[in-house]
């Protein structure tokens, strides 16, 4: 998702809940995403991840296809962009997982999905997203260049 604001370009990016991301930052957010069956329509899967990972529908007309980047953890991430905001009072509603916590405590726990959400301008997005993905910010503003 991102917005056009009297200071530019901002992008929704999500920070991934979980002990393991508590204290990471910049490098750290995320578009949200997830993974597709084999031969789901990646489209779909992409609006069902949002919806679930934010608690709210990607409600939206168009969606800009801004094609596939690979991170270095070895997973492949297919984007699309579209325009929208969140409301002012927005509370977000995250999926859960639960993991062994803390290690080999023999205890479970369960953590939200996504802990925190925030629109970041153009560069600060640069910044705090997966490097990998920092190439969809350059697509997406090619893509409005041409529309």
């Amino acid at each position: 998702m991102f917005r056009r604001a009297a200071r530019g370009l901002e992008l929704l990016l999500v920070h991934p809940g979980g002990p393991f991301f508590s204290r990471k930052d910049e490098g750290a957010w995320t578009i949200p995403k997830g993974e597709a069956a084999p031969n789901e329509d990646l489209l779909t899967r992409a609006r069902i991840e949002f919806a679930e990972e934010l608690g709210v529908e990607p409600l939206a007309d168009r969606f800009l296809p801004l094609g596939s980047v690979r991170q270095k953890g070895g997973k492949t991430v297919h984007a699309w962009a579209f325009e929208g905001s969140l409301a002012r009072d927005f509370i977000l509603r995250s999926n859960t997982f639960e993991m062994a916590w803390p290690p080999r405590s023999g205890k479970r726990r369960t953590f939200s999905e996504i802990d925190r959400l925030e629109f970041f301008p153009e560069e600060m997005a640069r910044r705090k997203t997966n490097y990998a993905q920092a190439e969809l910010i350059d697509r997406l503003k090619e893509a409005l260049q041409r529309d």
